[in-house]
């Protein structure tokens, strides 16, 4: 477990469920296509790149809203989003790239 609270497959977990929170939402779903690039038949190819689920996680923490909404019906703390963005590839800049 990282200094986080969380370790990859925790994190990894969270990450799905925002992913399943998003693609729920029929006001989230196209905004997080349009921003990311991906169309939706190629979410599920993508999901499995370095870097996708640490993305989805950034996505939920750039819109206050949409992070107190995805926290709420996760029932976790809010900051625990960010935890766990931590211990993904690419979820911040010391996190190692080449995992």
């Amino acid at each position: 477990m990282s200094k986080t609270g969380y370790d990859r497959e925790t994190a990894e977990a969270l990450a799905i469920r925002a992913l399943a929170f998003i693609a729920a939402d029929a006001t989230l779903l196209p905004r997080f296509l349009a921003l990311t690039g991906i169309e939706a038949k190629d979410v599920r190819a993508a999901a499995s790149q370095p870097g996708f689920l640490a993305g989805v996680l950034q996505f939920i923490l750039a819109h206050e809203p949409t992070l107190m909404q995805f926290a709420a019906d996760a029932g976790i703390d809010p900051a625990s989003v960010g935890r766990a963005c931590k211990v993904l590839p690419f979820g911040d800049d010391e996190q190692e790239r080449s995992m």
